[in-house]
């Protein structure tokens, strides 16, 4: 089932008399090229095989994050970690290997001539030039979320983020809560906007005004909360976090301001790791089913390599879950 490895981007550069960047651009409809060149990358392409229909050449799938620019290793968050595993398992069970690609890669030349048939590529940024580099080589993409840079035709897998962040939100205000706030990020990926989003549109609907701290990774003690938790006039009751670290940031804030979980502070993380179970109290969680999630991915990209007719014609749904603990159940109060 393996074939030759077809023409690179070098290949079509070295043919046609210009830069690689100027095939990238010229192949991907991008950057200013002018028509005459792009008109002559494309037949050159054409005439050495670029992109020619074929089977898998290499029985192998690639994997990576590509939100972040900057090398870090996104497999020791329980959510990637497990979806690593669970894309890698999924992929094994249809004859392909997978790769997993560290995420520096995202600005590396090396995109241009990877030898894979198909990328999983999760939380793709707006401008990933990843994407871009494997756009114009004709290589199969599924997104885990909605890519910065949609296009007609593009697959992606994804959660009802305006369901699950309504879920908790309802959940919060039925454990008697009164001020709901939200810890969301503030970068470019669709999770942080789509999030937001749904918060905001539910506080609408409740005349409430939104309440958003922007997430900080180094913020171990929560201090980004302490002007929604010093003024007890004026306290938030109940915070929902969108990101892994946000329970453990929640509980250090209530724990300097003297603030007992969940009796004055209800906690909501949306977080795959089963340690928030153990914590006191355990936090409640939101699970977006990473395992769900990459076995779908896997299952739409391998389709799209093999051209059997079953990839999906839109986005794949994934419904997110809402695992109840102690940090969002305030006691029920005894009768006197």
């Amino acid at each position: 089932m393996c074939r030759v490895p077809g023409p690179t981007l070098a290949d079509i550069a070295r043919a046609a008399e210009v830069s690689t960047a100027t095939v990238s651009h010229a192949l991907n409809g991008t950057g200013r090229v002018g028509e005459a060149t792009r008109r002559r990358v494309r037949e050159t392409a054409t005439r050495l095989g670029y992109g020619t229909p074929g089977p898998p050449r290499t029985r192998t799938l690639g994997i990576a994050v590509t939100t972040f620019p900057a090398a870090w290793n996104y497999t020791d968050i329980a959510y990637f970690s497990r979806a690593v595993t669970a894309a890698t398992s999924a992929a094994h069970a249809r004859g392909y290997a997978l790769v997993t690609l560290p995420a520096d890669r995202a600005a590396d030349d090396s995109w241009h001539s990877l030898a894979v048939d198909g990328m999983l590529i999760m939380d793709s940024p707006r401008g990933d030039p990843m994407v871009r580099a494997l756009r114009a080589r004709g290589i199969p993409l599924v997104f885990d979320g909605v890519p910065g840079d949609p296009r007609p035709g593009d697959h992606w897998v994804d959660n009802d983020h305006e369901s699950a962040v309504r879920e908790v939100l309802d959940h919060l205000v039925a454990s008697g809560a009164r001020r709901v706030a939200l810890q969301s990020g503030s970068g470019d990926e669709h999770y942080a906007h789509a999030v937001t989003a749904a918060y905001e549109r539910w506080c609408a609907d409740r005349a409430t005004p939104p309440l958003v701290v922007p997430f900080d990774p180094a913020d171990d003690e929560g201090h980004a909360f302490d002007v929604l938790l010093r003024d007890a006039e004026n306290r938030v009751d109940a915070v929902h976090a969108a990101y892994d670290p946000g329970g453990r940031q929640l509980l250090a804030a209530a724990a300097r301001h003297g603030l007992r979980v969940p009796d004055d502070l209800r906690v909501v993380c949306a977080s795959e790791d089963p340690a928030y179970a153990r914590t006191t109290p355990p936090v409640t969680t939101v699970t977006l089913s990473p395992e769900q999630m990459a076995r779908a991915a896997v299952a739409v990209l391998v389709a799209l390599i093999e051209d059997d007719g079953t990839a999906p014609s839109g986005p794949v749904s994934v419904p997110a879950g809402l695992i109840v603990r102690a940090s969002s159940n305030p006691r029920p109060t005894q009768p006197v």
